[in-house]
Protein backbone atom coordinates (compact mmCIF):
# COMPACT_ATOMS: atom_id res chain seq x y z
CA UNK A 1 0.00 0.00 0.00
CA UNK A 2 1.28 3.65 -0.41
CA UNK A 3 0.64 5.89 2.10
CA UNK A 4 0.33 9.49 1.66
CA UNK A 5 0.98 12.02 4.28
CA UNK A 6 0.47 15.43 3.14
CA UNK A 7 -2.33 17.41 4.13
CA UNK A 8 -3.86 19.06 1.09
CA UNK A 9 -7.19 21.23 3.38
CA UNK A 10 -10.95 19.92 2.91
CA UNK A 11 -13.85 20.14 5.12
CA UNK A 12 -16.42 18.39 7.08
CA UNK A 13 -19.80 17.51 5.66
CA UNK A 14 -22.82 19.28 5.41
CA UNK A 15 -26.52 18.12 6.40
CA UNK A 16 -27.11 17.01 2.90
CA UNK A 17 -23.73 14.63 3.48
CA UNK A 18 -21.19 16.57 1.34
CA UNK A 19 -17.86 18.33 2.44
CA UNK A 20 -17.60 21.72 2.91
CA UNK A 21 -14.48 21.36 1.23
CA UNK A 22 -11.56 24.13 1.57
CA UNK A 23 -8.68 22.64 -0.47
CA UNK A 24 -4.81 24.54 0.32
CA UNK A 25 -3.28 22.84 -2.24
CA UNK A 26 0.40 22.56 -1.76
CA UNK A 27 0.72 22.22 1.73
CA UNK A 28 3.04 19.62 3.29
CA UNK A 29 2.21 19.70 7.15
CA UNK A 30 0.53 16.98 8.49
CA UNK A 31 -1.24 18.71 11.05
CA UNK A 32 -2.55 21.51 8.75
CA UNK A 33 -0.65 24.10 9.42
CA UNK A 34 1.02 27.02 7.14
CA UNK A 35 -1.20 26.00 4.85
CA UNK A 36 -1.83 29.04 1.74
CA UNK A 37 -4.18 31.34 2.38
CA UNK A 38 -5.87 30.81 -1.02
CA UNK A 39 -8.54 28.01 -0.54
CA UNK A 40 -11.21 26.77 -2.89
CA UNK A 41 -14.46 24.92 -1.28
CA UNK A 42 -15.82 21.87 -2.52
CA UNK A 43 -19.68 21.18 -2.36
CA UNK A 44 -20.75 18.55 -4.70
CA UNK A 45 -19.63 14.41 -5.36
CA UNK A 46 -18.49 16.27 -8.61
CA UNK A 47 -15.74 18.70 -7.38
CA UNK A 48 -14.82 15.73 -5.03
CA UNK A 49 -14.32 13.63 -7.70
CA UNK A 50 -12.36 16.57 -10.10
CA UNK A 51 -10.27 16.91 -6.43
CA UNK A 52 -8.74 13.43 -6.59
CA UNK A 53 -5.45 14.07 -8.69
CA UNK A 54 -4.94 17.19 -7.08
CA UNK A 55 -4.69 15.14 -3.67
CA UNK A 56 -2.57 12.47 -5.07
CA UNK A 57 -0.74 14.53 -7.44
CA UNK A 58 -1.46 12.08 -10.40
CA UNK A 59 -4.29 10.46 -11.94
CA UNK A 60 -4.83 7.10 -10.00
CA UNK A 61 -5.79 4.04 -11.87
CA UNK A 62 -7.15 0.40 -10.65
CA UNK A 63 -7.25 2.30 -7.40
CA UNK A 64 -8.95 2.11 -3.65
CA UNK A 65 -8.31 5.44 -2.08
CA UNK A 66 -8.75 6.53 0.92
CA UNK A 67 -8.48 10.48 2.17
CA UNK A 68 -9.08 11.10 6.09
CA UNK A 69 -10.62 14.10 7.35
CA UNK A 70 -9.61 15.98 10.66
CA UNK A 71 -11.82 18.64 12.11
CA UNK A 72 -10.17 22.11 13.49
CA UNK A 73 -12.23 24.76 14.17
CA UNK A 74 -15.59 23.62 13.33
CA UNK A 75 -14.35 23.13 9.34
CA UNK A 76 -12.59 20.00 8.03
CA UNK A 77 -9.56 19.50 5.95
CA UNK A 78 -7.81 16.73 4.39
CA UNK A 79 -5.09 15.11 5.80
CA UNK A 80 -4.04 11.68 5.07
CA UNK A 81 -4.07 9.66 1.73
CA UNK A 82 -3.81 6.06 1.36
CA UNK A 83 -3.54 4.04 -2.33
CA UNK A 84 -3.90 0.27 -2.62
CA UNK A 85 -5.01 -1.81 -6.06
CA UNK A 86 -8.16 -3.34 -6.18
CA UNK A 87 -7.60 -7.04 -5.67
CA UNK A 88 -8.66 -8.87 -9.27
CA UNK A 89 -10.54 -11.01 -7.36
CA UNK A 90 -13.59 -10.56 -4.95
CA UNK A 91 -12.03 -12.89 -2.56
CA UNK A 92 -9.39 -10.40 -1.37
CA UNK A 93 -11.68 -7.54 -1.14
CA UNK A 94 -12.13 -7.85 2.56
CA UNK A 95 -7.99 -7.77 3.33
CA UNK A 96 -7.98 -4.66 0.87
CA UNK A 97 -10.70 -2.52 2.37
CA UNK A 98 -9.33 -3.39 5.84
CA UNK A 99 -5.62 -3.23 5.11
CA UNK A 100 -6.51 0.75 3.48
CA UNK A 101 -8.38 1.56 6.42
CA UNK A 102 -6.26 0.19 9.21
CA UNK A 103 -3.10 1.25 7.29
CA UNK A 104 -4.63 5.53 6.71
CA UNK A 105 -6.16 5.10 10.75
CA UNK A 106 -2.81 3.59 12.39
CA UNK A 107 -0.67 5.98 10.31
CA UNK A 108 -2.55 9.16 10.87
CA UNK A 109 -2.76 8.16 14.76
CA UNK A 110 1.02 7.67 14.65
CA UNK A 111 1.46 11.92 13.43
CA UNK A 112 -1.29 12.36 16.24
CA UNK A 113 -4.19 13.50 13.93
CA UNK A 114 -7.09 10.51 13.84
CA UNK A 115 -9.57 11.32 11.22
CA UNK A 116 -12.72 11.93 12.42
CA UNK A 117 -14.32 10.79 8.84
CA UNK A 118 -13.02 9.40 5.52
CA UNK A 119 -13.79 10.10 1.70
CA UNK A 120 -13.64 7.12 -0.30
CA UNK A 121 -12.89 6.39 -4.13
CA UNK A 122 -12.97 3.35 -6.57
CA UNK A 123 -11.07 4.13 -9.69
CA UNK A 124 -11.15 1.36 -12.50
CA UNK A 125 -11.77 1.78 -16.26
CA UNK A 126 -13.97 -1.04 -18.20
CA UNK A 127 -12.84 -4.29 -18.86
CA UNK A 128 -13.12 -4.94 -23.18
CA UNK A 129 -17.18 -5.19 -23.47
CA UNK A 130 -18.05 -3.69 -19.83
CA UNK A 131 -19.32 0.28 -19.49
CA UNK A 132 -18.50 2.48 -16.68
CA UNK A 133 -22.06 1.62 -15.20
CA UNK A 134 -21.41 -1.75 -14.55
CA UNK A 135 -17.96 -0.90 -13.44
CA UNK A 136 -19.47 1.05 -10.77
CA UNK A 137 -21.84 -2.24 -9.91
CA UNK A 138 -19.62 -4.50 -10.02
CA UNK A 139 -17.77 -2.76 -7.30
CA UNK A 140 -20.30 -1.87 -4.94
CA UNK A 141 -19.73 -4.46 -2.98
CA UNK A 142 -16.37 -3.36 -2.41
CA UNK A 143 -17.29 0.07 -1.55
CA UNK A 144 -19.63 -1.32 1.20
CA UNK A 145 -16.62 -3.22 2.54
CA UNK A 146 -14.63 0.12 2.50
CA UNK A 147 -17.47 1.57 4.65
CA UNK A 148 -17.80 -1.05 6.76
CA UNK A 149 -13.55 -1.03 7.57
CA UNK A 150 -14.03 2.60 8.38
CA UNK A 151 -17.08 2.35 10.35
CA UNK A 152 -15.67 -0.69 12.52
CA UNK A 153 -12.46 1.83 13.53
CA UNK A 154 -15.20 4.77 14.21
CA UNK A 155 -14.45 6.64 11.59
CA UNK A 156 -17.29 6.84 9.06
CA UNK A 157 -17.17 7.20 5.35
CA UNK A 158 -19.08 10.37 4.35
CA UNK A 159 -18.50 10.28 0.18
CA UNK A 160 -17.49 6.49 -1.77
CA UNK A 161 -17.29 7.71 -5.28
CA UNK A 162 -16.54 5.50 -8.19
CA UNK A 163 -14.94 6.83 -11.01
CA UNK A 164 -14.77 4.77 -14.74
CA UNK A 165 -14.66 5.47 -18.45
CA UNK A 166 -14.91 9.29 -17.83
CA UNK A 167 -18.09 9.57 -15.57
CA UNK A 168 -18.28 8.97 -11.72
CA UNK A 169 -20.98 7.69 -9.41
CA UNK A 170 -21.99 8.37 -5.55
CA UNK A 171 -22.93 4.88 -3.62
CA UNK A 172 -24.16 7.27 -0.71
CA UNK A 173 -26.35 9.43 -2.68
CA UNK A 174 -29.55 7.96 -4.10
CA UNK A 175 -31.29 11.28 -5.62
CA UNK A 176 -30.83 11.28 -9.32
CA UNK A 177 -31.36 14.47 -9.94
CA UNK A 178 -27.58 14.76 -7.93
CA UNK A 179 -26.50 11.59 -8.77
CA UNK A 180 -28.53 9.99 -11.56
CA UNK A 181 -28.19 6.37 -12.48
CA UNK A 182 -26.23 6.93 -15.48
CA UNK A 183 -23.69 8.67 -13.59
CA UNK A 184 -22.50 12.33 -14.25
CA UNK A 185 -19.08 13.37 -16.72
CA UNK A 186 -15.75 14.15 -15.63
CA UNK A 187 -15.14 17.86 -16.39
CA UNK A 188 -12.10 18.09 -19.05
CA UNK A 189 -8.77 17.77 -17.16
CA UNK A 190 -7.47 21.11 -16.20
CA UNK A 191 -10.56 23.43 -16.56
CA UNK A 192 -12.44 23.54 -13.40
CA UNK A 193 -12.14 26.21 -10.19
CA UNK A 194 -9.99 23.76 -8.69
CA UNK A 195 -7.46 23.24 -11.20
CA UNK A 196 -6.65 27.10 -11.71
CA UNK A 197 -5.95 27.11 -7.81
CA UNK A 198 -4.13 24.23 -7.95
CA UNK A 199 -1.76 25.40 -10.91
CA UNK A 200 -1.95 28.89 -8.83
CA UNK A 201 -0.56 26.54 -5.45
CA UNK A 202 2.30 25.37 -7.87
CA UNK A 203 0.46 21.37 -7.46
CA UNK A 204 1.11 19.04 -10.22
CA UNK A 205 -0.92 15.98 -11.85
CA UNK A 206 1.61 14.41 -13.33
CA UNK A 207 -0.93 12.08 -15.25
CA UNK A 208 -0.60 7.92 -13.97
CA UNK A 209 1.16 5.67 -11.58
CA UNK A 210 1.55 3.29 -14.62
CA UNK A 211 3.50 6.75 -17.04
CA UNK A 212 5.15 7.37 -13.96
CA UNK A 213 6.41 3.50 -12.82
CA UNK A 214 7.63 2.87 -17.01
CA UNK A 215 10.06 5.87 -16.36
CA UNK A 216 11.44 3.05 -14.08
CA UNK A 217 10.52 -0.50 -15.47
CA UNK A 218 13.29 -2.31 -17.11
CA UNK A 219 13.62 -1.91 -20.67
CA UNK A 220 10.91 -4.18 -23.54
CA UNK A 221 13.01 -2.80 -26.78
CA UNK A 222 15.48 -4.57 -28.76
CA UNK A 223 18.25 -3.17 -26.97
CA UNK A 224 17.55 -6.01 -24.30
CA UNK A 225 19.72 -9.11 -25.59
CA UNK A 226 22.46 -6.69 -26.19
CA UNK A 227 22.18 -5.22 -22.31
CA UNK A 228 21.91 -8.64 -20.84
CA UNK A 229 24.74 -10.04 -22.76
CA UNK A 230 27.08 -7.09 -21.22
CA UNK A 231 25.51 -7.99 -17.97
CA UNK A 232 26.72 -11.78 -18.21
CA UNK A 233 29.86 -10.69 -19.69
CA UNK A 234 30.54 -7.70 -17.22
CA UNK A 235 29.22 -10.15 -14.06
CA UNK A 236 31.60 -13.24 -14.86
CA UNK A 237 34.87 -10.46 -14.28
CA UNK A 238 33.53 -8.58 -11.63
CA UNK A 239 31.93 -11.71 -9.59
CA UNK A 240 35.23 -13.00 -9.79
CA UNK A 241 37.26 -10.26 -8.32
CA UNK A 242 34.59 -8.87 -5.79
CA UNK A 243 35.07 -12.66 -4.33
CA UNK A 244 38.96 -11.81 -3.99
CA UNK A 245 39.70 -10.20 -0.71
CA UNK A 246 42.72 -7.95 -2.32
CA UNK A 247 40.36 -6.66 -5.61
CA UNK A 248 37.16 -5.67 -3.62
CA UNK A 249 38.30 -2.40 -3.31
CA UNK A 250 38.98 -1.65 -6.20
CA UNK A 251 36.29 -2.43 -7.97
CA UNK A 252 34.37 -0.38 -5.67
CA UNK A 253 36.77 2.45 -6.58
CA UNK A 254 36.19 2.04 -10.34
CA UNK A 255 32.19 1.53 -9.67
CA UNK A 256 32.21 5.15 -7.84
CA UNK A 257 34.71 6.92 -10.34
CA UNK A 258 32.40 5.25 -12.93
CA UNK A 259 29.38 6.43 -12.05
CA UNK A 260 30.67 9.95 -11.21
CA UNK A 261 31.85 10.07 -14.62
CA UNK A 262 28.18 9.41 -15.79
CA UNK A 263 26.76 11.95 -13.52
CA UNK A 264 28.77 14.69 -14.90
CA UNK A 265 27.87 13.29 -18.97
CA UNK A 266 24.47 13.37 -17.49
CA UNK A 267 24.58 16.95 -16.26
CA UNK A 268 25.95 18.06 -19.10
CA UNK A 269 23.33 16.76 -21.67
CA UNK A 270 21.42 19.70 -23.48
CA UNK A 271 17.95 19.73 -21.86
CA UNK A 272 14.93 18.27 -23.49
CA UNK A 273 11.15 18.95 -22.95
CA UNK A 274 8.89 16.04 -22.59
CA UNK A 275 9.90 12.68 -20.20
CA UNK A 276 9.59 9.92 -23.07
CA UNK A 277 12.29 12.24 -24.80
CA UNK A 278 14.54 13.10 -21.96
CA UNK A 279 14.35 9.22 -20.98
CA UNK A 280 15.19 8.41 -24.70
CA UNK A 281 17.86 10.89 -24.48
CA UNK A 282 19.52 9.48 -21.22
CA UNK A 283 19.23 5.71 -22.76
CA UNK A 284 21.45 6.96 -25.45
CA UNK A 285 24.28 8.56 -22.81
CA UNK A 286 24.62 5.19 -21.15
CA UNK A 287 26.79 2.30 -22.87
CA UNK A 288 25.88 -1.17 -22.56
CA UNK A 289 28.90 -2.06 -20.58
CA UNK A 290 28.49 1.29 -18.43
CA UNK A 291 25.57 0.45 -17.69
CA UNK A 292 26.11 -3.17 -16.52
CA UNK A 293 29.43 -1.77 -14.14
CA UNK A 294 27.51 0.18 -12.63
CA UNK A 295 24.31 -2.19 -11.87
CA UNK A 296 26.81 -4.48 -10.38
CA UNK A 297 29.06 -2.43 -8.23
CA UNK A 298 25.72 -0.63 -6.90
CA UNK A 299 25.43 -4.20 -5.44
CA UNK A 300 27.76 -3.64 -2.71
CA UNK A 301 26.21 -1.90 -0.15
CA UNK A 302 29.12 0.47 0.87
CA UNK A 303 29.51 1.44 -2.36
CA UNK A 304 25.97 2.19 -3.02
CA UNK A 305 25.45 4.40 0.71
CA UNK A 306 28.38 6.70 -1.06
CA UNK A 307 26.71 7.21 -4.20
CA UNK A 308 23.81 7.83 -2.42
CA UNK A 309 25.41 10.99 -1.18
CA UNK A 310 24.68 12.98 -4.59
CA UNK A 311 20.83 13.66 -3.27
CA UNK A 312 21.16 17.84 -3.08
CA UNK A 313 21.94 20.86 -5.44
CA UNK A 314 23.55 20.48 -8.61
CA UNK A 315 24.05 16.81 -8.03
CA UNK A 316 20.41 15.74 -7.56
CA UNK A 317 18.64 15.79 -11.00
CA UNK A 318 21.18 13.81 -13.04
CA UNK A 319 21.71 11.51 -10.25
CA UNK A 320 18.62 10.81 -10.19
CA UNK A 321 18.24 10.54 -14.61
CA UNK A 322 21.18 8.27 -13.82
CA UNK A 323 19.48 6.09 -11.28
CA UNK A 324 16.20 5.87 -13.52
CA UNK A 325 18.14 4.85 -16.33
CA UNK A 326 20.39 2.20 -14.50
CA UNK A 327 16.82 0.56 -13.47
CA UNK A 328 15.82 0.55 -17.17
CA UNK A 329 18.76 -1.55 -17.72
CA UNK A 330 17.99 -4.11 -15.37
CA UNK A 331 16.57 -6.54 -17.57
CA UNK A 332 16.08 -10.70 -17.89
CA UNK A 333 18.08 -12.41 -14.85
CA UNK A 334 19.30 -9.19 -13.27
CA UNK A 335 16.08 -7.56 -13.00
CA UNK A 336 16.81 -8.34 -9.04
CA UNK A 337 19.36 -6.27 -9.23
CA UNK A 338 17.31 -3.20 -9.74
CA UNK A 339 16.51 -2.57 -6.40
CA UNK A 340 19.89 -1.35 -5.77
CA UNK A 341 19.10 1.80 -8.39
CA UNK A 342 15.46 2.04 -7.57
CA UNK A 343 16.29 2.88 -4.24
CA UNK A 344 18.73 5.43 -4.82
CA UNK A 345 16.19 7.24 -7.16
CA UNK A 346 13.48 7.17 -4.56
CA UNK A 347 16.51 8.54 -1.90
CA UNK A 348 17.30 11.29 -4.31
CA UNK A 349 13.46 11.94 -5.23
CA UNK A 350 12.50 12.19 -1.69
CA UNK A 351 15.37 14.07 -0.31
CA UNK A 352 14.04 16.86 -3.10
CA UNK A 353 10.59 17.02 -2.56
CA UNK A 354 9.40 14.41 -4.82
CA UNK A 355 7.39 12.18 -2.16
CA UNK A 356 5.47 10.50 -5.39
CA UNK A 357 8.20 9.38 -7.25
CA UNK A 358 10.07 8.49 -3.65
CA UNK A 359 7.45 6.38 -2.86
CA UNK A 360 6.58 4.62 -6.41
CA UNK A 361 10.48 4.04 -6.84
CA UNK A 362 10.62 2.52 -3.24
CA UNK A 363 7.88 0.20 -3.12
CA UNK A 364 9.74 -0.80 -6.60
CA UNK A 365 12.77 -1.65 -4.98
CA UNK A 366 10.50 -3.44 -2.96
CA UNK A 367 8.43 -5.29 -4.88
CA UNK A 368 11.85 -6.45 -6.68
CA UNK A 369 13.48 -7.42 -3.50
CA UNK A 370 11.28 -7.18 -0.36
CA UNK A 371 14.06 -7.73 2.11
CA UNK A 372 16.07 -4.75 0.87
CA UNK A 373 16.38 -3.10 3.96
CA UNK A 374 17.31 0.03 2.77
CA UNK A 375 14.73 0.43 0.71
CA UNK A 376 12.00 -0.74 3.24
CA UNK A 377 13.54 1.84 6.10
CA UNK A 378 13.39 4.70 3.73
CA UNK A 379 9.77 3.64 2.63
CA UNK A 380 9.11 3.51 5.89
CA UNK A 381 10.90 6.76 6.64
CA UNK A 382 8.99 8.68 3.52
CA UNK A 383 5.32 7.58 4.57
CA UNK A 384 5.81 8.76 7.76
CA UNK A 385 6.21 12.31 6.93
CA UNK A 386 10.09 11.88 8.45
CA UNK A 387 12.59 14.53 7.28
CA UNK A 388 15.02 13.41 4.98
CA UNK A 389 17.95 14.99 5.98
CA UNK A 390 17.27 13.56 9.71
CA UNK A 391 16.46 10.21 8.12
CA UNK A 392 18.67 8.95 5.78
CA UNK A 393 21.91 8.79 7.58
CA UNK A 394 19.93 6.53 10.45
CA UNK A 395 18.32 4.71 7.37
CA UNK A 396 21.63 4.07 5.88
CA UNK A 397 23.53 2.75 8.69
CA UNK A 398 20.84 -0.21 9.78
CA UNK A 399 20.42 -1.56 6.36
Amino acid sequence: MTNHSEATGFSENDDAGRGEQPLAPGSTDPNGGGLPEHQVTLRTPAELADALPYLLGYRPEDSIVLVALHDRAGRGRFGGRARLGIPASADDWDSAAGQSADGLVTGSERRGVRPEQMVAFLCQEPAKGETGRQVMERLRPLAQKMRVACGNLDVPVIEALCISDGRFWSYCCDRAECCPPEGRPMGLPGTSVLAAAATYAGVQVRGTLRELRARLLPWETAGVPEQEAALDRVGVELVTRILDDTKRAGVAEETLELAERLRCRFAEAPPVSGTLTSDLRDDGLLGHDEAARLVLGLQDRATRDRAAEWMEGDDAAPALRLWRALARRCVGPCSEHAAAPLTLAGWVAWSTGDELEAREALAMALGVDRDYLFARLLHQACNEGLDPSRSAAACAQNA
